[in-house]
């Protein structure tokens, strides 16, 4: 099993599939990362040596932002929109669906779970 990025890549899948366990890298860039290293996509990751490893690294570093770097810099992005006041940041706040999409009856995942109405005690 390989560690690229921080993250334990699983062995027993083609390696396009495997670079996917790394959060940042899509199917298009797993594919392309493969092609820039040289490597043909449907080997499988836990027949991959040292060197072919390595190339992989390199690639990513250089090139992709990738785990720790892409969560802080979205949470940022959220953060400034929030921190400006415009319609998208008092989304985020509020913690309501951010892209147009009706609240009415549905957005259960972004408001949580209902609120029933409460009954009177007599």
């Amino acid at each position: 099993m390989a560690r690229i990025a921080g993250v334990d890549i699983p062995g027993r899948k083609h390696l396009w599939v495997s670079l996917q366990y790394i959060y940042g890298i899509g199917p298009k860039s797993a594919r392309d990362i493969c092609d820039k290293a040289q490597i043909e996509p449907s080997k499988l990751a836990e027949t991959l040596d040292d060197n072919e490893v390595k190339r992989i690294r390199e690639i990513i570093e250089g090139d992709l932002k990738v785990e720790g770097d892409l969560r802080r810099e979205i949470q940022m992005n959220i953060k400034r929109l929030m921190d400006l006041g415009c319609y998208r940041g008092l989304r985020h706040r509020r913690g309501l669906p951010v892209r147009g999409q009706r609240t009415h009856t549905n957005a259960r995942t972004r408001k949580g779970p209902r609120k029933g109405v409460m009954s009177r005690k007599k």
